[in-house]
């Protein structure tokens, strides 16, 4: 057994806890520990990640927003390849869905209609009846999730922080200030605060170290990759309904990936698909788009975590200011996790937010108390 002293804990090594420890790290000695062998095994390792500006709630929106400049212009030696690739969002309206269009095309940002002719043109697959109208999100973008993850650990190990695999937090306790973490592995760890990252297992590990529950709630979404010959879809948009009942999008140039954008909830778990699901997926997309569905080449799922509201829980615990949570990330983890991380570092450090500090009031964890 060793033990170890550090200025912070952070539990849980998805793309919340990565991000958050690599601008914690900037000036902070940090720990990042990890139940599972390999970092973003999770939530973090699933996701179809897409920038989507016009995707969550308000603080969701500002953070994304933020996150922006980081995706186009990373720090030097972040990655070595881009982050972001040019993708448009399409949001298809079925005739029962153009109130919601209208409502998309007054309160967006960045959407404007465009016509159904001209969205056959770029997807020749759309079958003709299913939409009556179209709107475009022109200005999205893929994100190259494993990159951007690899990046935050990358700065975290550059900067004297620990990457802690096959560590779970077994024991949590505060001794004279120090929060200590007892882990599987059989260390010993001690910082004056704890950052809790830990996605789908955040209401456990709050509980670990004494502190109520805020009501995660983890929900399986679903994924499937087939091959939709003979469309060759690499440049297609990622298609949805405005009420976002399934969605898809191009996988690896020649395949697509679709979803039934389902929320089932789940007890924190290693997740895998339902059948059901991915019968579900397939016969949604398939409403939409004239493709024979021969064989599913993939198929997975991971756990998006909300908090009762669906905003994030980022700040201190309401009565100790050495407890720090950052959960709830849902859907949104990816496209926000530069500014997330950001602030996180900024409020541990009791420094100024800048821009973020409009959505404190909606973020703080207090709320739940």
């Amino acid at each position: 057994m060793s033990t170890s002293s550090f200025d912070c804990i952070v539990i849980g090594a998805g793309i919340a806890g990565a991000s958050a420890s690599a601008f914690l790290s900037a000036d902070r000695r940090v720990a990042l520990v990890e139940a599972e062998e390999v970092a973003g095994y999770h939530a973090t390792g699933r996701s179809a990640a897409i920038w989507i500006l016009n995707y969550g709630p308000t603080d969701v929106q500002t953070l994304t927003g933020l996150s922006r400049g980081f995706f186009e212009n990373p720090p030097e030696g972040f990655t070595e390849t881009p982050i972001m690739a040019r993708r448009p969002v399409v949001f298809l309206a079925p005739p029962d869905q153009v109130p919601q269009l209208d409502a998309l095309l007054a309160d967006g940002s960045g959407v404007r209609e465009i016509g159904i002719a001209a969205l056959r043109e770029m997807v020749p697959a759309l079958r003709p009846g299913y939409a009556v109208r179209a709107a475009i999100e022109q200005d999205a973008f893929d994100m190259d999730v494993a990159s951007l993850h690899q990046g935050f650990l990358r700065q975290l190990r550059a900067r004297g922080g620990v990457l802690a695999l096959r560590s779970r937090a077994g024991r949590i306790s505060r001794q004279a200030g120090l929060w200590q973490v007892d882990t599987s592995a059989g260390d010993v760890l001690r910082a004056p605060v704890l950052v809790n990252a830990a996605g789908a297992w955040g209401d456990e590990v709050a509980a670990l170290a004494g502190k109520a529950r805020i009501g995660l709630r983890p929900k399986r979404r679903t994924g499937v990759v087939i091959d939709p010959q003979p469309y060759l879809p690499a440049d297609w948009p990622l298609l949805n309904d405005v009420d976002h009942s399934w969605y898809t999008r191009p996988e690896a140039r020649t395949r697509l990936m679709v979803s039934p954008a389902d929320e089932t909830d789940m007890d924190p778990c290693d997740v895998q698909p339902d059948e059901l699901d991915i019968a579900i997926a397939i016969d949604r997309m398939q409403q939409a788009l004239d493709i024979e569905v021969r064989r599913v080449e993939h198929a997975w799922a991971g756990l998006r975590s909300f908090t009762p509201d669906r905003s994030l829980a980022i700040g201190f615990d309401a009565d100790d200011d050495g407890f720090f949570w950052c959960l709830g990330q849902g859907g949104y983890g990816i496209q926000t996790a530069p500014a997330a991380g950001q602030l996180v570092a900024d409020l541990v450090a009791g420094r100024d937010p800048g821009r973020a500090g409009k959505i404190l009031a909606l973020t703080n964890p207090s709320r739940f108390a």
